[in-house]
């Protein structure tokens, strides 16, 4: 029989990647033992690996919260600079396709508007059998 320590750090590991073959070497414990370890901890195990996922994600690239706000900086330059320009000069085409590509860039990163309610939290006086997910 194997310790918790040992099972524990065995999820960890797994969930950073770890292969059967490099656990049982680092470990100490069969493949067959790992392999059921790894079928009841699966949850954990997958739990773990999103967790880890999320950080990398959240190191290197920005929240939807941040990009929209970036965009949105990106978007009000833009607009400034088209308020100061004369329509007949040739760079204000770019600046409009410019302007255009960020306005759908936000409209992508924020997606469209869902209201969901619970069916058991619609008041009786208001419950419609055709309106369960509103979408704006």
């Amino acid at each position: 029989m194997h310790d918790e320590k040992t099972v524990q750090r065995f999820i960890e590991l797994r969930s950073a990647g770890w292969t059967f073959a490099r656990l049982t070497t680092e470990l100490g414990v069969s493949k067959p033992t790992l392999i059921a370890w790894s079928r009841k901890h699966r949850f954990q195990i997958h739990n773990l690996k999103a967790i880890d996922m999320e950080t990398l994600n959240q190191k290197w690239l920005a929240s939807v919260t941040d990009r929209v706000d970036q965009l949105g900086v990106q978007l009000q330059a833009v607009d400034a600079l088209l308020k100061q320009r004369d329509l007949s000069q040739l760079t204000t085409p770019q600046l409009l396709a410019l302007s255009r590509q960020l306005r759908e860039e936000i409209e992508r990163t924020t997606g469209p508007m869902q209201f969901i309610v619970p069916i058991g939290e619609i008041p009786n006086s208001e419950y419609h059998e055709q309106m369960q997910q509103w979408t704006a």
